[in-house]
């Protein structure tokens, strides 16, 4: 049986929570959170293409190794807080080889990760006009088939074979020749373009390219801007980019096993909890994961200076490692964007509303009701009953559904206008006290 918590009533699979809804019914709900993407240079995986990998999922035959392994640090960072990774390999690299005889062994993808690999042939001792094939990456079998020629073999998730004729035996025959290869910008652009098609809540660049920190940036001010998809990109010393949906992580942490992180690689870790983070939550004094230290330490001139300058600072605290104030670069505030506009849990609550009013929208109401008085009437009460919502969760405040959702006739016959006020609840992150000694 499934359970676990919840922020809205919203969960499809049964459990102590009860929901056992199979069909989307249109009740105000909140959407689900948890998605992040990152784009990396690996040894092993399928490349130029989107891999959608669940937290907790064995990564062995998709990534080529265990999630604790050095090679997918990033992606454990990433998925210590996030639900979903969208993965996505920037590098194609060589493919590892090797021959005998009349077989060619090819590893499935490009990669270091293919000079791990080796196959033994061995007679079947039941049938000796079969033969036992053997994958072995690092010594470890991963596949076995029996066969009576090359021509029986099948692709495993390792390896592909080829060629005509009889097997021979061989006690070992590794595969030679995997390169990782190089990344260059285009690779970035291309991953942008694949991922574009996706639903995912923040991006995270983990690299101090300055070229890659304003692609990425322009690609996320276009998806917030004009196309109206609110998500967050997560990059490294970056604070001029001035924009409430880029988060500049100024340092980086020491993991309990003494593993360095620079702020380019702890981009993974505040994105994966950026975009797990509820839309009533803010990661203010949240404990990175199995951090023991920040790396560099700051003083207290230079965080109250780094906050100010609009960065996501780590500070050491009794063994830990938390995050100073939940911020992002958004420092140049107008009367159109307040100083409210550099928190994350605001801007989250805000960027949740634009995403679920437009999937409340897309799925329940476009070209399915009437815009009349009754047609506009029935929008309004499905507004109104998803902002109550983010108010039973203290995500916003003060609102009152007769005066705070206007819906009225657009200019077209097919258009509606709606004016929304809220308000976002912010966390308490200033005490102020005066004690008075008598």
């Amino acid at each position: 049986m499934a359970g676990g918590t919840w922020t809205s009533q919203n969960k499809v699979r049964p459990g102590v929570y009860v929901n056992f809804a199979s069909e989307p019914k249109s009740l105000g709900t909140v959407g689900d959170r948890g998605i992040v993407t990152l784009a990396l240079a690996l040894p092993w995986a399928a490349a130029k293409e989107i891999i959608t990998i669940q937290a907790g999922e064995k990564l062995q035959d998709r990534l080529g190794y265990d999630i604790t392994a050095p090679e997918l640090l990033l992606v454990r960072e990433a998925l210590k807080r996030a639900k979903t990774l969208l993965l996505y390999r920037l590098n194609v690299g060589t493919k590892a080889t090797a021959t005998h005889t009349g077989l060619t062994v090819t590893a499935l993808h490009g990669g270091v990760r293919g000079n791990d690999i080796a196959i033994i042939i061995q007679r079947n001792m039941d049938d000796e006009t079969e033969f036992d094939v053997r994958t072995l990456v690092n010594g470890v079998e991963v596949d076995l088939q029996t066969v009576g020629n090359i021509a029986g073999l099948k692709a495993n998730s390792w390896v592909t074979f080829s060629g005509t004729g009889a097997l021979e035996e061989t006690v070992a025959l590794p595969l030679t020749g995997g390169a990782n290869g190089t990344v260059t910008n285009q690779d970035h652009t291309d991953y942008l373009a694949a991922v574009e098609v996706h639903e995912f809540n923040t991006i995270g660049l983990a690299a101090a390219d300055p070229t890659l920190k304003s692609l990425y940036t322009s690609f996320v001010k276009r998806l917030r801007d004009e196309e109206g998809f609110k998500i967050q990109l997560v990059v490294e010393n970056y604070p001029t980019a001035d924009y409430e949906g880029v988060i500049s992580v100024k340092n980086g942490v020491v993991l309990a096993d003494g593993t360095t992180l620079t702020a380019a690689q702890a981009v993974a870790w505040v994105a994966g909890a950026t975009a797990s983070a509820n839309i009533n939550e803010s990661l203010t004094y949240q404990a990175y994961d199995d951090a023991i230290d920040a790396s560099p330490r700051y003083t207290n001139s230079q965080i109250a200076a780094a906050l100010k300058a609009g960065e996501f600072v780590f500070t050491p605290n009794n063994g830990r490692a938390l995050v100073e104030q939940d911020i992002n670069t958004l420092t140049g505030f107008t009367t159109d964007k307040g100083r409210q506009f550099a928190k994350n849990r605001v801007i989250r609550v805000l960027d949740g509303i634009n995403n679920d009013f437009r999937r409340i929208f897309e799925a329940f109401y476009i070209g399915k009701v009437d815009n009349d008085e009754d047609g506009r009437n029935l929008l309004k009460n499905e507004y109104n009953s998803y902002l109550g919502t983010l108010q039973g969760i203290a995500a916003i405040q003060n609102f009152d559904a007769q005066r705070d959702v206007v819906v009225l006739p657009g200019n077209e016959s097919d258009s509606v206008y709606v004016e929304t006020n809220v308000q976002p609840v912010d966390s308490v992150e200033k005490i102020y006290m005066k004690v008075q000694v008598r």
